[in-house]
């Protein structure tokens, strides 16, 4: 069995009209989750909310306040050039956060040791203070931080697959020794970081526009999946981007959704070998919907396997 952590309120946050990170993102990923195959398998759970506490984790006082600040019904706040809120969008990021920490106390407490949250907006690249590139806070950031001061947790390790480099998340966790971060990326794209680690703790792959399957799969086999083997992380948390995606409007890598199904099944034999198979996944970007259901039906089938 698989927890899928999600809630109707993370559908209700609307950046606009015609903006990438729309909520037809969560209606395909939904979708995947009707499919035959995960009938009797998937044990759907309601994301609770954050606390405020929780997003201080990560982020500055200034930061939450204007995330969480309340906006009219009708009205919209832009807070960076792509990173806009609307009236339901502080419940959305608290329940976010909510079900990553609501997955990682259950994976902890043994009874379900792999969860996807099915959850919007995405975060990896809010840093502490700063909200930007569709991402008010930094969820999976956050979620590390928890995991390592809430539980008997001694080393923990963020590993993304998005095609955007995770900033915020390396400049979070960067100096952080019981954290690793770990990133392929397309480089050079948005927010043109990620070519080299900023700390001795992140690991980057960069990956050239118009790399396929074979460039992506070797910087896991030989760079990043080592480091992460050696590092023996005592739970592992996924920044799933499925916009490396052939199909992504958004970039130019041309990743299939058997390359989502070959990373989350190395991840699951890692989360096995060194932290009881303890695995918790969550949606950050991914804009091709069609792609977006085929990835996570790829992702879910792997995290259900053994």
């Amino acid at each position: 069995m698989l927890s899928v952590w999600t809630h109707p309120a993370c559908a209700l946050h609307d950046p606009g009209p015609g903006h990438p990170e729309s909520p037809k993102r969560l209606a395909a990923v939904l979708t995947a989750l009707e499919m035959p195959e995960f009938a009797g398998r998937i044990v759907l759970r309601a994301a609770p909310l954050a606390s405020r506490e929780a997003l201080a984790l990560a982020h500055a006082p200034e930061l939450i306040e204007r995330v969480l600040e309340p906006v009219p019904t009708g009205f919209r706040l832009r807070l960076d050039p792509d990173t806009v809120l609307s009236e339901h969008s502080a419940e959305a990021v608290l329940r976010t956060v909510g079900a990553l920490l609501a997955a990682i106390d259950e994976a902890l407490a043994g009874s379900q040791r792999r969860a996807f949250c099915a959850t919007r907006p995405p975060g990896h690249h809010a840093t502490r203070d700063r909200p930007m590139g569709f991402c008010p806070v930094n969820g999976i950031a956050i979620a590390a931080r928890y995991a390592l001061s809430a539980h008997a947790i001694e080393r923990v390790a963020v590993v993304d697959f998005d095609v955007h480099h995770g900033n915020g998340s390396e400049a979070i966790l960067a100096g952080e020794p019981r954290a690793l971060y770990l990133s392929s990326h397309q480089w050079p794209l948005y927010p043109g970081t990620g070519l080299e680690p900023r700390s001795d703790n992140a690991r980057n792959a960069v990956l050239p526009p118009g790399s396929g399957s074979e460039a992506f799969r070797t910087a896991w086999r030989e760079l990043l999946l080592p480091e992460l083997d050696a590092f023996a992380p005592g739970l592992i948390l996924v920044s799933a981007g499925f916009d490396a995606h052939r199909l992504d409007p958004l970039a130019d890598l041309r990743l299939e959704a058997d390359d989502y199904f070959w990373i989350t099944r190395e991840l699951c034999a890692l989360a096995v070998r060194h932290a009881e198979g303890r695995l918790v996944s969550t949606l950050e970007g991914g804009y091709s919907l069609s792609a977006l259901t085929e990835c996570t039906r790829a992702h879910l089938r792997a995290m259900l396997m053994d």
